[in-house]
């Protein structure tokens, strides 16, 4: 990137010299054939300069754009790809206390934004620095006094730039804040739209939208007015400037203290000279959306990443045992506590259930064995050893999760199974779906496993998107299975049909089962009741009953609402 911008900044540099040579060569044939009398063809070779230099300088102004968008472009796929690759390594847990909307505006939009400020703002910086010098330099010998007018007219522009600019930045922010909030309750509405609809609130939707497009409009018809207004600043202090340029030309070739083609020069690259510093506020104001939106960027790119990658002695071949020792994790910056200090063990081959009133702390366990969140205190131990020291994409390859409400991808049902193993060949894709009692659906869809199923899976019932999750849990084969009540959308004769699979997908395999239904958790080997964010109980599904404690009332409870 930066090679670029000092490719972009040296050919603009050059195409302000072509501007002096062409000033130069203009003058001279002007002068030879107005007041010494040449004719045109004492004037040829000279004409064909100026032409090569016109061409030369159209080119070079060409080539800056170029080089100035392929800077531009690099910086924002190498920026796009860094946010979104940071926005992952964070997970969920990040995800879920930021609106999709805002975090979608700002990768696309915000990113977009950047280009005024890469391909114009700061190649525009540095060449306002050097064209402007480098004419000085070519002024002052020639006539001074001219010189000393642009050196000292010159800073005008940047200082009013300046004052404008502060108003600007602060009205932007507001504009790009609003934007934000516009996409983000925009998304909302539009993945609500079935709730919405059904309470009858969608036109009030339509009128809070209506409202906060209106509060864009105003902030961006601000911005507008102080760019606007910026503009005419530079503008008349650039006509004021080359006017007294003009001026005191002309007296003094009125006098005879300046030559006429000394004067002509001169006077050609007054408004030349300027135009650096009028370029350079207009594409301030271009630029100062995306410095805004780049705030928001850095913001979330400075977070503090959860994904930690430490590393590991040896590769983690099997799993003996997982270990929870004291864990305590709360939300909110400790403010909400989901887990206060609980312990206990899980071996391999062995199927746990954790069950509890909800708020229990049984999702936050989950989460902290997919590592999408750590512990704040205490630790979890894997063969003896800490999770903390364990690579979390290598952790991640010995667990399966089979997710309560899955998430399917706007693409076909093999590419959705394939996501649990990309090298999978069609015939592992065809048996991991059979397993999960999905082949006879998708064998029935208009393109078979070719069927593009829709965002979150919109073109499938819930029944069968949660088998498509089953069919990436027996495609991955890990060692550890964690199943978020997997059987939840299933109709009572799938789910029984499903119960045997699941059973033979279990074997051999440390699994840990999150039960909010406990038809699922009574042939468990070991059963762990949380309740507060504690371990209140443990043991196998008779002993608890004969404890008659939080399992024994939650059984109760659970068959008096099925009318047992």
């Amino acid at each position: 990137m930066r090679r670029w911008l000092a490719l972009t900044v040296g050919l603009g540099w050059a195409a302000g010299l072509m501007v002096v040579l062409q000033a130069r060569v203009l003058s001279r044939v002007v002068n030879l054939v107005f007041l010494e009398g040449q004719s045109l063809s004492g004037v040829g070779t000279l004409l064909a300069a100026l032409l090569f230099i016109a061409v030369a300088r159209a080119g070079l102004t060409w080539a800056t754009d170029v080089t100035a968008n392929r800077a531009a472009g690099q910086v924002k796929r190498g920026l796009r790809e860094r946010f979104f690759a940071h926005v992952l390594a964070l997970g969920p847990a990040y995800v879920r206390d930021e609106r999709t909307g805002e975090l979608v505006n700002t990768a696309v939009e915000g990113i977009e934004s950047l280009d005024a400020y890469f391909s114009q703002y700061l190649p525009q910086l540095a060449l306002t620095v050097l064209v402007p010098v480098t004419f000085l330099i070519l002024v002052f010998p020639l006539d001074f006094l001219s010189g000393l007018v642009l050196l000292l007219t010159a800073p005008i522009i940047p200082v009013f730039m300046i004052l404008i600019g502060n108003l600007a930045d602060a009205l932007t922010r507001k504009q790009w804040q609003s934007l934000s909030r516009m996409s983000a309750h925009f998304l909302d509405a539009l993945q609500g739209l079935t709730t919405l609809k059904l309470f009858g609130r969608a036109k009030e939707q339509v009128q809070v939208i209506a409202q906060i497009s209106d509060r864009f409009r105003d902030t961006t018809l601000g911005v507008l007015r102080v760019a606007f207004l910026s503009a005419l600043v530079q503008e008349m202090v650039a006509t004021i400037s080359t006017a007294v340029v003009a001026v005191e030309i002309g007296l003094r070739l009125l006098y005879g203290h300046l030559s006429f083609e000394q004067a002509f020069f001169v006077l050609i690259l007054a408004p030349e000279f300027y135009l650096p510093l009028r370029l350079l506020g207009t594409r301030f104001h271009a630029s100062v959306a995306g410095v805004t939106a780049a705030r928001r960027i850095f913001e979330v790119l400075e977070s503090r990443q959860g994904d930690k990658v430490a590393p590991l002695p040896c590769p983690l071949v099997s799993l003996s045992t997982i270990s929870f020792d004291d864990v305590h994790y709360a939300y909110d910056e400790g403010e909400r506590p989901a887990l206060n200090g609980i312990s206990f063990q899980m071996e391999a081959g062995q199927r746990v259930a954790l069950v509890g009133p909800s708020g229990a702390g049984k999702s936050t366990v989950a989460q902290l064995l997919l590592r999408f969140i750590e512990p704040q205190r205490g630790e979890i131990e894997v063969n003896s050893a800490r999770l903390a020291d364990v690579p979390t994409s290598e952790w991640r390859r010995q667990v399966a999760w089979v997710s309560q409400s899955p998430y399917l991808f706007n693409m076909s049902v093999a590419e959705n199974i394939r996501l649990a193993r990309p090298n999978a060949t069609s015939d592992e894709i065809i048996r991991a779906a059979q397993l999960a009692h999905a082949h006879e659906f998708i064998q029935a869809l208009l393109q078979g496993y070719g069927t593009v199923i829709g965002e979150r899976g919109a073109r499938l019932s819930g029944g069968q998107a949660q088998r498509i999750a089953l069919a990436r849990a027996f495609l991955k084969d890990a060692p550890l299975l964690i199943l978020d009540e997997a059987t939840s959308n299933l109709d009572p004769e799938t789910e029984a049909s499903l119960q045997e699979a699941t059973v033979r997908l279990m074997q051999g395999r440390m699994t840990l089962v999150i039960a909010h239904r406990l038809s699922t958790v009574y042939r468990a080997d070991r059963i762990i009741v949380l309740d507060a964010g504690r371990v209140v109980e443990m043991g196998t599904h008779a002993s608890l009953l004969n404890q008659r404690g939080v399992y024994w009332r939650l059984v109760n409870a659970y068959d008096v609402e099925r009318g047992v």
